[in-house]
């Protein structure tokens, strides 16, 4: 089999999509030529039958700024692309971004190549539509991550590579800054958005501090990408302050960092506790990150009812940092944290969400109609 892949970025460090990078080394494992196109690609690390074909976006244009040339260079590429190497592929991968699948789709319609579409988000809008239109198959992670109802959607798991994260060969006892005996190693992951709501596990930790004698340190891990999610970010980094979250004498600790993907695991493994306060309702991957990590979960998300009600995470009211702080120290003061890793909330991701899984199952779909 020969598939086209198209994505937003080919980059192996990038913090938001270098998981991908693995999803592409496993295709590429298991067909005879994967060609690539993305928008962005940065640095990777592909076998020889594979081909990445950039858009462009990587590349600096001194009229850069006027967005409109920019979107007319990367259109006319894609097509470019697809009509120069469509013998070179037999299906079509379109991995988060519906409008590749309007742009084309009757091209590929012409040429009988099937196209499958992979989308987890709850926005339902026109463009999606349009898209899911022009597709002949659509994989989601679950029911929560995909909203718009039709025949070709099917919940596949959300493919996180299990064996990366469930390598046990970190502890929270070297955490850096390092944390004393006794203190609550607390991480939370995501875009630094409103919809994300860390300010939630902000002032959870302000309250905690009022209610524990153990020392407090939380990580908080991503980047604001909007200008409104910057007026955020500025907003709780200022709020941290104001909580004396900052202060080390104080006991907590409040870091605000961006790591590359394969550095995730060791991020995981060096905390007790991950902190999920989305309020998507969606069934965030960072989730299923943690558990495969032997983490304990606490998370707000809909998505994750039954979960909590298995007793593989821990559910707390969305929004409500009074619960989330209670909720903390009701885990620290069982003694569950001396249990990890987790090891039934590892065996559920690998069950339920496997990277090989998907692989197979995306592989498989194409079998079929080809």
């Amino acid at each position: 089999m020969k598939l086209l892949v198209i994505t937003q970025k080919v980059n192996k460090n990038d913090s938001n999509l270098g998981f991908f990078h693995e999803w592409l080394l496993r295709l590429a494992g298991q067909v005879e030529k994967l060609t690539i196109i993305c928008l962005e690609k940065g640095e990777y690390n592909l076998p020889d039958n594979v081909q990445v074909l950039s858009l462009g976006k990587n590349i600096k244009y001194q009229i850069s700024n006027i967005k409109f040339i920019c979107q007319l260079k990367y259109l006319f590429r894609f097509y470019k692309y697809i009509w120069k190497f469509r013998k070179e592929y037999d299906a079509v991968f379109v991995h988060m971004n519906p409008e590749y699948c309007i742009l084309g789709g009757v091209f590929w319609r012409l040429w009988h190549k099937k196209v499958l579409l992979w989308y987890t988000h709850k926005t339902v809008n026109l463009r999606l539509r349009l898209g899911v239109l022009f597709a002949n198959k659509v994989f989601t992670a679950s029911k929560e991550s995909f909203r718009l109802r039709s025949k070709k959607v099917e919940a596949v798991g959300h493919g996180i590579d299990v064996g990366l994260f469930s390598k046990q060969q970190w502890t929270p006892h070297n955490v850096s800054p390092s944390p004393q005996p006794g203190e609550i190693a607390l991480l939370w992951i995501g875009r630094v958005t409103l919809s994300k709501d860390p300010e939630v596990a902000i002032c959870a930790i302000a309250n905690l501090k009022k209610t524990v004698t153990q020392p407090v340190h939380l990580s908080v891990v991503g980047e604001p990408i909007t200008r409104p999610d910057m007026e955020y970010y500025k907003k709780i980094e200022k709020m941290s302050v104001e909580f004396n979250i900052n202060n080390k004498e104080s006991g907590a600790g409040f870091i605000h960092q961006k790591i590359v993907y394969n550095e995730m695991p060791r991020l995981y493994q060096k905390h007790h506790i991950f902190l999920h306060t989305s309020r998507t309702g969606s069934m965030d991957k960072v989730v299923l990150e943690a558990m495969a990590a032997g983490r304990i979960v606490v998370t707000s998300s809909e998505a994750y009812a039954d979960l909590a009600k298995k007793g593989l995470v821990y559910a707390f009211p969305a929004g409500n940092h009074l619960e989330l702080a209670k909720t903390i120290e009701e885990i620290f003061n069982s003694g569950i944290i001396k249990q990890i890793p987790n090891q039934a909330a590892i065996e559920y991701v690998r069950q339920n969400h496997d990277l090989d899984a998907l692989v197979s199952k995306i592989l498989a779909y194409f079998s079929s109609q080809l």
